[in-house]
């Protein structure tokens, strides 16, 4: 009994963790939790969980840290790219819709957008953390929906 319990936890610290990995966050974590035995549900909290963990740190942190990095030789450069890629991939759409873009960067389940993009712009666009979290989390939803819709679609498909 003990070691099943110890089983179902490190999936669902796999599940978790890998939500929190930016590019995969919760679009690969749902089918990596599906495949591990998981109900598609459980995998969805589970995989919605570990992709917000981040977003508090990204959106208080990112301007300092980025402000911090632009001041040193080394790294002046590559915090411009960052920046540049970010904000030319998202801000438009953020600046135009405000909240509602913020949302739509999120909820949109494609490469380029997710929490740490949606997140990064927010930050990057001085977007207050009141209306950047929420908007942020009600995307992620959304995207979580439709991942797990397709993500168990999929595997009921695969494997009979």
């Amino acid at each position: 009994m003990l070691k099943e319990l110890l089983d179902l936890l490190s999936i669902e610290l796999t599940v978790i963790l890998t939500a929190t990995i930016p590019i995969i966050e919760l679009r690969g974590a749902i089918p990596v939790g599906i495949s591990l035995g998981l109900s598609p549900f459980h995998a969805t909290v589970l995989s919605f969980i570990g992709s917000m963990i981040p977003v508090p740190f990204i959106l208080f942190t990112t301007r300092p840290f980025f402000n911090y990095l632009k001041k040193t030789r080394m790294f002046r450069r590559l915090v411009h790219k960052l920046t540049d890629r970010s904000l030319n991939n998202n801000a438009g759409k953020i600046q135009k819709y405000g909240v509602w873009g913020l949302i739509l960067v999120v909820a949109v389940p494609l490469p380029g957008t997710g929490v740490w993009s949606g997140s990064l712009a927010a930050a990057l666009l001085d977007m207050r953390f009141k209306w950047a979290f929420p908007a942020i989390l009600v995307g992620n939803l959304i995207a979580a929906a439709a991942v797990m819709i397709l993500s168990h679609g999929v595997v009921r498909m695969i494997v009979p």
